[in-house]
């Protein structure tokens, strides 16, 4: 029977260890918590518990979240009893009418403020646009860095910026050796045309390089290295490859596993040891004695064999940031 949730891998796994016709003597937080660490384990080192897609940004002025409908209003200097900013004249297509668009921020935003300009005035909302506690949320033009969402494992690079490194202009380099060398690549021959976009492709990188990027999983923080005025404009996207890791909720699949059903087993058989082992020795009724300390050692090589066989036996990936 395939286990498709969480909940049918549980039983599986306790089903595995004797039950129903054993007592099982786990608490079922217990359960929950080795569940949660055979998932991290799995997405950690399973070539299938993560997989790679491509990480879409906007890069977004700063914004202030306000409780009325008359955004379009504000224009140029803004501020409040303890903030200052500037309306930078650009559409907010990122919200709605409670949502001014502003940048060099300085000072404090608290919720409840009146935001000025000039004749006009609105209070400041409690949360931002993105629905976080403040009214102002800062902008990756002005932080210079990108917030990575939690299920994100890794990132490999940061793809050329669109209109600094590629161009597809009418009066392209590259636009023109197509349209005047290679109109009939049947009677044309491809060395020439390979050869000229090898030296185009080397002066590319030596003259403007790769963007340059470093993150950290556990900050959830992508810092891109280069100038952030003259590359990357508000308005712009970034795009980034990375890894995610697998949403069981979303791709039951992983629920049956093999590799995966047989190691929450194994953590299922440790933890029962663990809260045997204090009674190691006791005689129960019938001549039967509890032996946690083997069975715990039982476990532990299970266990091992398991931790190895994916490490040495799970497909590599290539090298990526996390």
């Amino acid at each position: 029977m395939a286990v498709t949730t969480r909940q049918e891998l549980k039983e599986y796994a306790l089903r595995a260890l004797g039950a129903p016709v054993l007592e099982i003597n786990v608490d079922d937080d217990q359960l929950e918590d080795r569940i949660d660490e055979a998932l991290k384990y799995w997405h950690l080192y399973h070539h299938e518990g993560i997989e790679k897609f491509y990480l879409k940004q906007k890069i977004r002025y700063s914004r202030l979240s306000i409780t009325t409908a008359d955004a379009a209003a504000f224009s140029g200097a803004v501020s409040t009893p303890t903030g200052s900013a500037t309306v930078t004249g650009e559409p907010n297509s990122d919200a709605d009418e409670y949502t001014v668009v502003i940048t060099g921020a300085t000072g404090t935003f608290t919720a409840g403020q009146l935001l000025s300009s000039g004749a006009t005035g609105a209070v400041l909302a409690a949360t931002n646009v993105d629905g976080y506690a403040g009214p102002l949320l800062v902008g990756e033009h002005e932080k210079h860095y990108i917030d990575i969402p939690d299920y994100v494992w890794g990132v490999v690079r940061v793809l050329p910026f669109a209109g600094v490194n590629v161009s597809r202009s009418l009066f392209d380099l590259q636009y023109q050796l197509r349209l005047n060398d290679l109109y009939d690549l049947a009677s044309t021959s491809i060395i020439y045309y390979k050869s000229v976009m090898s030296h185009l492709a080397l002066l590319d990188l030596e003259l403007n390089g790769k963007p340059m990027s470093r993150f950290n999983r556990l900050t959830g923080k992508l810092y891109i290295d280069t100038a952030w005025q003259s590359n990357l404009a508000p308005g712009d996207f970034v795009v980034i490859e990375c890894y995610r890791a697998l949403d069981p909720t979303q791709y039951t699949k992983v629920w049956d596993e093999y590799w995966l059903k047989h190691y929450v087993t194994a953590l299922f058989k440790r933890q029962w040891a663990v809260n045997l082992k204090k009674f190691a020795g006791l005689q129960l009724p019938g001549g039967v004695t509890l032996d946690g300390p083997g069975m715990y050692a039982e476990a532990m090589n299970e266990i091992a064999i398991l931790e190895e066989d994916l490490k040495t036996k799970s497909a590599p990936l290539e090298f990526f940031m996390g």
